[in-house]
């Protein structure tokens, strides 16, 4: 009969029936087998702030911070800090509307420090979770701020607090810190908790106002907060500055000398 086969097939003859047929599922590969992530090769700097740290023209990341010269590459800062600690503060789905649906991917929030005057916070959005963590802590090792410390009454021991009364703000999130006496530690929430004690502050009271919910926000604004220690002058900052060459133009005759090309 010529309408057996067609119900062998399925619903109508075409092909919709339940059966996957000769379409199997054994030839696809097991995963991508290819070069390790792992392994570290010999870093090429591309700036010219790189080639002056790799040939150890530059001995400090503070003299970075005094010209002000912008970092580009987070393998410096790997060199002047290597004992960078990181900390995952969240992950998050975030959503874009297109015509076939929802597009899904990953926000990640990483602030890095070394518990010593150094903070960094970055932030990446990928479609995958490692891909995001792994961009945000290069994003943050590119932002990492010098933080100023000061004392609350005698001026004994090492710098343990905020010099002063700051203030950040993001979105709706304010951040206030205010001095606090030695041995009172960090009256904050968990979130802004850590990223102070990786600035290196070890005594503060905070006060948070608007949505503190919103994590990034909060962060962000914390962030805000502790950059503003360098922003204001002191009278013990009031002496004549001295200037100085910046390495650019001390160093101008090893940066004029073209570059093996690899």
């Amino acid at each position: 009969m010529a309408d057996a086969p067609s119900g062998e097939r399925g619903r109508g003859g075409f092909g919709r029936g339940r059966g996957r047929g000769d379409r199997g599922r054994g030839d696809r590969g097991r995963g991508r087998r290819g070069k390790k992530e792992d392994e570290k090769s010999e870093w090429v700097p591309v700036t010219k702030l790189g080639r002056l740290v790799k040939e150890n023209k530059i001995k400090s990341i503070e003299e970075l911070y005094l010209f002000s010269l912008p970092i580009k590459e987070f393998q410096i800062v790997d060199r002047f800090l290597p004992s960078l600690k990181d900390e995952v503060m969240k992950i998050m789905p975030v959503q874009k509307q297109t015509s076939a649906g929802q597009r899904t991917r990953f926000k990640a929030f990483v602030v890095v420090g070394d518990g010593n005057g150094h903070v960094g916070l970055g932030v990446k959005c990928s479609k995958e979770v490692a891909t995001a963590i792994r961009g945000a802590i290069i994003l943050a090792k590119l932002s990492v701020i010098p933080v100023r410390r000061g004392y609350w009454g005698t001026v004994l021991g090492d710098p343990h607090t905020v010099p002063a009364k700051i203030t950040g703000k993001c979105g709706s999130s304010v951040m206030r810190l205010v001095p606090a006496p030695r041995g009172t530690g960090i009256v904050a929430a968990p979130v802004p908790k850590k990223l102070i004690q990786l600035a290196g502050i070890s005594d503060v009271y905070t006060q948070s106002r608007g949505s503190t919910r919103t994590l990034g926000n909060f962060v962000k604004a914390t962030f805000q907060a502790i950059s503003q220690t360098y922003a204001f002058l002191t009278p013990d900052l009031w002496a004549e500055t001295k200037y100085l060459k910046t390495p650019y133009q001390e160093y101008s005759d090893i940066l004029a000398k073209t570059q093996k090309k690899y």
